[in-house]
């Protein structure tokens, strides 16, 4: 069983444990991903992750609102927020942590499969979520693309396999990733980004995700035509994820 799978079939049992959700008892000022990330130069999503499958422990837990703000203070335009609890060492409560202590939208990344888990984020603060192509069929992933229409929530819709820019074109999301890590064996092939663009929904915003650790990946992706990049490991592996952030903001 591939590590995609595993993820996957522990979610379905973790989906069983949800409560049930009040959205009336949240008051969150809900944020603009798109908006976000317009900007005159390609723009960051920065990434609070203390571990992964493909690295094991990235960083030990417990400053996760320190963080959010060294990230917005350094320039980030957005936040993802893994909240897989058992192969990211995340937390649902992260997100409500730091949209109590940021200004800029926060996205609730994890292996979203199910209605409850959108309605989970949105109750602690999430301002958009991600989706998966690989881990849904096209229906459940446009259901629930079509829940965040309906909630007024924006979705990163992301893919990382070719048969799936099919799906992508279909269901034209306002937001679209690439993400260059192969889910299933999790390696790593920035080609991707150049091979997928142009095949891409034309009117959607581009994000390329995974594999940045310097500015020069960065502005390679920015020439092609990325809006943004979502950007996580090397930030949280440096000893200050913001400082590492604002230098390379700074250099873009």
């Amino acid at each position: 069983m591939n590590i995609l799978d595993k993820i996957l079939n522990h979610k379905k049992t973790e989906i069983e444990k949800i409560p049930e959700i009040n959205l009336e008892s949240s008051n969150f000022k809900r944020l603009s991903l798109k908006k976000a990330l317009k900007r005159d130069k390609i723009s960051i999503i920065a990434e609070i992750k203390f571990a992964s499958p493909s690295e094991g422990i990235i960083l030990k837990k417990g400053e996760h609102i320190q963080i959010a703000k060294d990230y917005e203070n350094a320039g980030a335009a957005a936040i993802s927020v893994l909240t897989d609890r058992r192969f990211f060492n995340g937390d649902i409560k992260f997100l409500k942590d730091i949209k109590n202590a940021v200004n800029i939208p926060v996205m609730q990344k994890d292996f979203i499969i199910s209605k409850k888990q959108i309605l989970q984020g949105m109750s602690h603060g999430s301002d958009a979520f991600l989706l998966i192509a690989e881990a849904l069929n096209y229906n459940d992933l446009a259901d629930l693309y079509n829940l965040g229409l309906n909630e007024k929530m924006e979705t990163l819709v992301e893919i990382h396999d070719r048969k799936n820019l099919l799906t992508i074109n279909e269901l034209c999301p306002t937001i679209v990733g690439v993400n260059c890590r192969n889910l299933k064996k999790m390696e790593l092939d920035f080609s991707r980004f150049e091979r997928f663009f142009p095949k891409l929904p034309k009117d959607s915003l581009k994000v390329a995700e995974s594999g940045f650790k310097n500015t020069e990946k960065i502005k390679i992706v920015e020439q092609l035509g990325y809006d943004a990049i979502l950007m996580g490991t090397s930030l949280m592996k440096s000893k200050n994820p913001g400082k590492k952030l604002e230098r390379i903001i700074k250099q873009l």
